[in-house]
């Protein structure tokens, strides 16, 4: 199993501190219902500053701790997220790092524009560590169409395109010309070229649409679910193991990767302070306004649906929050926070968050592998904690946690991509695919609880 952690890098401040910054920017995010569209008048750019270092330090520090790769994303016009370009933090740990895979979950190509600068930079990114990179691909949020100007109608042709323009520039012989649909181009000769033959491997992280699931499944590509609630990750993974059948082979965990918010300290207690964070800071509420987040055309009408449907994506809160808008009184936004942390318990319970003692994250991890079984699996730690909070949860995962987490993937057969190529095992004799998910687990765990 190939064992990565992930963070947002967000702009924020320490509650503990009690900071008039603090109060001023949660305030204003609650007052906005978004985290999207904050005036840049907020960001005070010492602050930025520090916290952008201090994201680097930590992953130098995982790779120290023996964690299998460093993720990356990005998002745009938002605190929600400081790496703006995460190619540019890429850069800095390929040339810093000596082991871990830079995993970039992932880069925009609708929202980019120019997919030959995209491939050059990416390409540079491969080759400076010795060919440790594996490239993603994402739609961007809604929001970001908006943000960058790119039309949310054509989002996933741009997507589509963009990722068959890539492959071509790797791995044709230039000079030629390029004409597609919505992609141009007079003169492709890129001099650099990834390290790894074809090209590195491409990971595409996802919520709950069964559109990018489908298309995955063609085209071979692990699925990474982000946080999604177990029930509809099983869906979609019988799902993709239905469409892998149907193209030939039998999907195995080499095909799913899960990430998981998970929050350690050394008592319960501590460990749960911490993990009521994320509720706010963290994904769980507050991304982007509805009308932000999926703009007309982003969606097709079927993963609408199932959007609303299941309301599992990590930023979509399971209550909304009824309140008239920008003229709250400290009393209202004070019941606002209330309203948000009050889905703690159910999160909980529903394992869209684990936080707790090494010993109780161990047993809850062991749950979510038994019923998903992917061969990549990343730890999500996020949400306004101090620099020395995040460290020391670091440090608990990786000695007193990942250990354990290995042993339970050698016992399942987890293999990653790295140790057995993304469809490449045959059908079953009968032409009938085995589950990777397992349902039955599942219910299990529902009766239990």
């Amino acid at each position: 199993m190939h064992i990565m952690w992930f963070s947002e890098r967000a702009y924020h401040f320490d509650p503990e501190t009690q900071s008039e910054q603090h109060r001023q920017f949660e305030n204003e995010v609650i007052r906005r219902r978004s985290f999207f569209g904050l005036p840049n008048s907020m960001c005070e750019p010492e602050h930025a500053s520090r916290l952008l270092n201090q994201y680097l330090d930590e992953k130098l520090y995982s790779e120290e701790l023996g964690f299998d790769g460093v993720m990356l994303n990005e998002h745009h016009g938002t605190p929600f997220c400081l790496g703006a370009v995460m190619d540019v933090e890429a850069a800095i740990l390929a040339k810093l790092t000596k082991r871990v895979k830079i995993v970039l979950l992932g880069n925009p190509i609708p929202t980019v524009a120019n997919p030959l600068r995209l491939a050059e930079e990416l390409a540079m990114i491969d080759l400076i560590p010795g060919g440790r990179l594996v490239a993603g691909w994402v739609r961007g949020a809604g929001s970001e169409q908006l943000a960058n100007n790119a039309n949310p109608a054509y989002n996933r042709e741009y997507l589509e395109e963009g990722i068959d323009f890539i492959i071509k520039a790797w791995t044709t012989p230039g000079p030629f010309r390029y004409e597609g649909k919505h992609f141009h181009f007079r003169f492709i000769n890129p001099w650099v070229l990834p390290l790894q033959k074809p090209h590195p491997q491409f990971w595409i992280p996802g919520l709950v649409s069964p559109d990018t699931v489908i298309w995955c499944a063609k085209r071979r590509y692990p699925y990474i679910a982000l946080a999604t609630k177990l029930a509809p990750t099983v869906e979609l993974w019988d799902l993709y193991t239905k469409i892998a059948a149907a193209e030939g082979y039998q999907a195995g965990p080499e095909n799913f990767g899960y990430m998981q918010p998970v929050f350690v300290g050394h008592n319960q207690a501590r460990a749960e302070a911490l993990g009521e964070r994320f509720m706010f800071g963290g994904g769980f509420a507050h991304f982007a306004r509805p009308e932000w987040m999926f703009p007309p055309g982003y969606n097709s009408k079927e993963a609408t649906r199932r959007l609303a449907r299941l309301n599992s994506g990590p930023n979509l809160p399971g209550k909304p929050i009824h309140r008239s808008q920008g003229n709250e009184t400290e009393e209202e936004i004070e019941a606002i926070k209330r309203e948000i942390y009050a889905g703690y318990p159910q999160a909980r319970k529903e394992l869209q968050m684990i936080a707790g003692t090494p010993d109780y994250v161990t047993k809850q991890v062991r749950k979510v592998l038994e019923v998903l079984r992917p061969g990549i699996f990343s730890f999500w730690i996020d949400g306004p904690l101090s620099f020395s909070d995040r460290r020391e949860c670091l440090r608990l995962l990786a000695t007193e946690v990942l250990p354990a987490v290995r042993e339970f993937a050698d016992e399942l057969g987890l293999e990653d991509p790295f140790a057995r190529k993304a469809g490449s095992r045959a059908l079953p004799a009968d032409g009938k695919p085995a589950p990777v998910a397992q349902a039955e687990m599942l219910k299990q765990m529902a009766a239990v609880a």
